[in-house]
């Protein structure tokens, strides 16, 4: 058999054999462009007539990483979250395999800045906190799944290089504040312990004392959220708290010992006293206990030697 001869029976052994797997419903899934998105939004959310739920929601996950912001925003992480949160569209099964895929997507490209990848991995944070609020309705992780997910946000914001908050073409990155959304929804779980109240404080002191600038997008708001969450636990550990608050203010007053002060110490004290505005404000929007009005004692008299 010549040479083009066997070409030719290759090049029809492949038709057939993409016949055979279409018809065993293996095809490639289908992809949908945005007036069909724009379309269901438009029809609150409602999910198209012959469509699969769960497959749509594999679909909108790659656009995680869009640069496009109409396709990754306002599209792709709304109907995700409606369909997640406030229909309860998947199944637990569904639900888990979101979960593995968003939070691999935390890994992907971590350690670079000024690309896009911070996009997926941004957004694969933002729509884990969807996953994190259905699990306060509905459980479905399980206590390993949760304290992985803990674990997974945890080693996010600590890692995570890429900080901008906002970019005038692609729209929102925001990497610190979606994080601080998954985390104060894992810290209103049942299964968030006293331990853990610790570690998220000091992951918070953390991320605020390596960014390089001033955050700007209210990023401080979005984390002082998380601080307010663990203060209106029952089981808050106020001595814990005021521990981490005076190492924080003793941290922060060093800035002082240099004049003019240091650029970096000076950042973290900027950030570290948005950071504590934003607590006093979220506790007020919160049932007041003894523990949390003493918290909140606490950080104004903080903020006042500021």
């Amino acid at each position: 058999m010549s040479r083009t001869a066997r070409r030719i029976v290759l090049a029809v052994w492949g038709l057939v054999l993409a016949g055979a797997t279409q018809a065993c419903g293996q095809a490639s899934p289908a992809t949908h462009d945005k007036p069909f998105w724009r379309a269901i939004a438009a029809n609150k959310y409602q999910i198209p007539p012959n469509e699969k739920p769960f497959a749509l929601a594999q679909e909108l996950s790659s656009y995680l990483a869009s640069p496009d912001p109409e396709l990754r925003d306002d599209l792709t992480y709304s109907i995700l979250t409606v369909w997640i949160v406030n229909r309860q569209q998947f199944s637990p099964e569904e639900l888990i395999q979101l979960y593995e895929r968003w939070t691999a997507n935390l890994h992907a490209g971590l350690g670079e800045t000024g690309t896009d990848s911070v996009l997926g991995r941004s957004f694969s944070a933002l729509c884990l906190s969807s996953l994190a609020e259905r699990e306060l309705k509905t459980p479905f992780l399980g206590e390993a799944r949760y304290r992985a997910l803990i674990t997974a946000a945890l080693g996010y914001l600590r890692d995570e290089k890429d900080l901008r908050g906002f970019d005038p073409v692609k729209s929102w990155i925001h990497a610190t504040a979606h994080t601080a959304d998954l985390l104060a929804a894992l810290a209103a779980h049942p299964l968030f312990r006293k331990e853990d109240q610790a570690a998220v404080l000091q992951a918070i002191t953390r991320r605020l004392a390596t960014a390089s600038e001033v955050f700007l997008y209210g990023e401080q708001d979005r984390l002082g959220n998380v601080v307010a969450v663990i203060v209106n636990r029952a089981d808050f550990d106020l001595n814990g708290f005021q521990s981490w608050l005076a190492d924080l203010d003793a941290t922060d007053q060093s800035v002082w010992k240099d004049l003019p002060p240091k650029l970096q110490p000076l950042t973290q004290f900027q950030n570290d006293s948005y950071m504590l505005r934003a607590v006093v404000a979220q506790i007020l929007q919160r049932q007041s206990t003894p523990a949390s009005l003493a918290a909140q004692q606490a950080v104004l008299k903080s903020l006042q030697r500021r």
